[in-house]
């Protein structure tokens, strides 16, 4: 199958499709210790300003405007 033939909507299910059929295994990811770095980095970073970000629609309006 190429996946460039298929349509945008029709990939975007395929992914969905892909993730359910990961998370349904319940198998557990393992990260790297780089990686358990940064996602403590972040979470400390966040727990000291509390900053929980932008909402979606800010976000997705500063991306189409550019």
């Amino acid at each position: 199958m190429e996946i460039q033939s298929l349509t945008v909507s029709e990939r975007i299910i395929l992914a969905e499709t892909l993730w359910d059929s990961v998370v349904a295994e319940d198998a557990e990811i393992n990260l790297s210790e780089p990686q358990k770095e940064e996602l403590d980095r972040r979470l400390t970073a966040f727990e000291i300003d509390q900053d929980i970000g932008s909402p979606w629609s800010s976000v997705k309006a500063r991306i189409l405007s550019k």
